[in-house]
């Protein structure tokens, strides 16, 4: 049986700049190669690189999104550094 997943873009614009969110699927674990399951997430990409940001939440909110989003982009992308 084939996939229904579909997958969900969101752009932002943050402080300025403009931020490219995807969704993707889940994956089942595979075992023979030990490799765990993973669940639906949004992902930043940016420049041919993604990075996980957060479990996907199906028929969420926009605007909850765009903050939750937002609020990830201030703690990861915009935090200040940790003092040495």
């Amino acid at each position: 049986m084939a996939s229904r997943y579909r997958v969900e873009q969101r752009k932002i614009t943050h402080r300025g700049r403009s931020f490219h969110f995807v969704s993707y699927e889940g994956l089942p674990a595979n075992a023979s190669k030990n490799v765990p399951a993973t669940v639906a997430a949004w992902f930043l990409v940016s420049g041919g690189y993604r990075r996980e940001v957060m479990p996907q939440q199906l028929d969420q909110d926009v605007e909850e999104l765009d903050r939750m989003l937002a609020e990830w982009l201030e703690s990861h992308v915009f935090a200040e550094p940790e003092p040495a």
